[in-house]
């Protein structure tokens, strides 16, 4: 019977993140399931051949907020919630490349325009249940919904036109687009499979967005990927073990995850974090802070553990102003959130310029980076091999060039010889950002200082990251961020649509627009969609370009310096293979293994 459905189409981040084994040999909570494998398994690569036990556990400084992947925005939630469920296909860290999952292969029309994908026979829920065509159309619809708009969806568009997506048998899944999509092998891997039996009459009801919360009981949690929720304490930590009906196995046959237990543990800090790496209690640091990169070179051969150059970061900072309007009557916009006065500051792009050029990157990488960075001027950066352009450049250090700018658009010297604009306002403002980031805060410190020689007073305030991703996706409680964007899988702007499209939930400086608000944004948002959808590279490349050009012409974001990456890894675990691209630690984790359970 061939079943068919039209469905509607109505990250960030910061967190830092630290991988690590206490005590490889923790014992072992049991024996595995004797399940049978099932017809199609998945074979994944893996350089040495493991076995079962041991844990591996990862400092996070966040909790998670949901164990929905659907709902998920942050990193910590994502962090897990893409370990618990699978997709038709996933991407390949290491090699980038996209490869099978649960569509075990696929095709397309010559076109490009209609896609078939086979499932695996025999793929199963962690409660058992048979993974079928019927839960891919589910999790489809989940994404599709308008009243949930979840942040992966206007990703998967082609022109803001709805697929068709439908099932021909239960192991066959055809998606029809309505125009080409450059990624959309690589895109369809974020709809993660949800369990159509355990959902769908709670989304009937309208209550999917609160489904799987933290404080989900594990067994009523039922997941799809190779990991299911063990444990989840708020505050401390979340422990997650093998899905026993996984269809991912090595080259040998031998079932997967090897580990029995993934342990994310709450920690306050990345210092907390490196003082548990040097206890023994963590075994791999991401997102180290550079100022403790020769301390770890030292200390490697005593600590039996390894430092690897990773290069460049793929992840982009930057700081920007609150565009954001409240609602007005009829669905238009309503006033600025940050006033009328502050607002005609920041949405002047010589005032955004001016602050721009007022900020000394290089003396932030002398400073908070320690020399271990470089300056960056684009969501792509020199991490990335297909689309960094050296020559987009931004409004770099000019401060003369910065009080001109400003004295155009009628700011000029008060009586503390601080400046006041033509009204008489005095130019001030305060700049956000987390407090468990020193390095976010040390640059914060140094804006605050070179503003302070231009005329302007910009305040630094630190409040905890699940408060400041709030004011930015919710309540718009800022007037200044200084923020970051990690690179999207597999690190093509096409990935970003979310932040560049200005309907997007993370277009930061003002989210959601029902229409582009300037010109600017309406011609990127054009340019995008070009982006996105053709098949020809060189148009790819020259509509990147032109909306980087453009992005630095307005500077809705003040561009500051990416970090060189170093993450130490403690002797002892076969298969772990740091990467550049995200998740740069657990990416292969489900083949990670402890070499020697003790």
């Amino acid at each position: 019977m061939r079943r068919w459905f039209s469905l509607g189409w109505a990250a960030l981040a910061a967190v830092l993140v630290w991988a690590g084994c206490s005590r490889p040999g923790a014992p072992r909570a049991g024996s595995r399931p004797d399940i049978p494998l099932p017809i199609d398994t998945m074979q994944v690569g893996a350089a040495e051949r493991g076995h079962d036990g041991g844990r591996f556990v990862i400092a996070e400084t966040s909790d998670p907020k949901t164990f929905n992947v659907v709902m998920s925005n942050d990193q910590a939630s994502n962090d897990i919630d893409r370990l618990l469920f699978t997709s038709l296909t996933e991407y390949d860290n290491r090699d980038q490349r996209t490869i099978p999952q649960l569509a075990k292969s696929w095709e397309h029309s010559p076109d490009g325009l209609r896609w078939t994908f086979h499932l695996r026979r025999g793929a199963r829920f962690s409660d058992g249940v048979p993974i079928t065509a019927d839960d891919v159309l589910f999790s489809f619809a989940l994404v599709y919904d308008d009243s949930l708009h979840p942040s992966m969806q206007d990703g998967l568009k082609v022109n803001g036109q709805k697929f068709q997506v439908g099932a021909s048998d239960s192991f066959t899944v055809i998606v029809t687009l309505p125009g080409p999509m450059a990624l959309f092998e690589t895109l369809v891997g974020q709809v993660r499979v949800m369990p159509r039996h355990a959902l769908e009459a709670r989304w009937r009801r309208g209550a999917f967005a609160s489904a799987y919360d933290v404080a989900t009981p594990p067994e009523s949690l039922v997941t799809s990927g190779a990991w299911r929720l063990a444990s989840h304490v708020p505050g401390e930590r979340t422990v997650i073990t093998p899905n026993p009906y996984w269809f991912g196995v090595d080259r040998w046959g031998h079932r997967l995850p090897y580990l029995d237990q993934l342990v994310f543990e709450v920690v306050p800090d990345q210092n907390t974090a490196a003082l548990k790496f040097e206890a023994g209690d963590v075994d791999a640091v991401d997102n180290v802070k550079p100022e403790d990169y020769g301390i770890y070179e030292r200390r490697a051969s005593a600590g039996h553990y390894t430092v690897h150059d990773i290069g460049p970061s793929l992840t982009s900072n930057f700081m920007w102003f609150n565009l954001n309007r409240k609602p007005g009557a009829g669905g238009r916009p309503g006033a600025p959130v940050v006033g009328e006065v502050k607002y005609a500051w920041f949405s002047d792009p010589r005032f955004r310029r001016a602050v721009s050029m007022a900020i000394d990157r290089r003396a932030m990488i002398r400073g908070p980076l320690f020399g271990y960075g470089f300056e960056n001027w684009s969501t792509m950066t020199r991490g990335s091999r297909v689309w960094y352009s050296p020559d987009i450049t931004g409004a770099g250090y000019d401060p003369v060039a910065a009080q001109g700018l400003l004295a155009e658009i009628g700011m000029h010297p008060g009586p503390d010889h601080m400046l006041v604009d033509a009204h008489g306002h005095r130019v001030s403002f305060t700049l956000k950002t987390h407090s468990d980031n020193s390095i976010r805060i040390a640059e914060s410190n140094l804006i605050r200082d070179d503003l302070a020689r231009v005329g302007i007073e910009a305040v630094p305030v630190q409040v905890d990251f699940k408060s400041l991703i709030g004011n930015v996706r919710n309540d718009f409680d800022y007037e200044a961020v200084n923020l970051g964007l990690g690179s999207a899988v597999p690190a093509d702007p096409a990935m970003a649509g979310n932040f560049y499209r200005s309907s997007g939930a993370t277009h930061f400086w003002h989210v959601r627009q029902t229409s582009p608000e300037t010109a600017a944004e309406k011609q990127i948002d054009a340019w995008f969609e070009e982006l996105a959808d053709s098949l020809s590279d060189p148009v790819r490349h020259d509509r990147w370009r032109r909306i980087q050009t453009l992005v630095n012409q307005e500077c809705f974001l003040i561009w500051l310096p990416s970090q060189m990456v170093r993450i130490p890894v403690r002797d002892g675990f076969g298969n772990l293979e740091p990467v550049a691209l995200p998740n740069r630690v657990l990416w292969n984790i489900d083949r990670v293994f402890v070499r020697s359970v003790r």
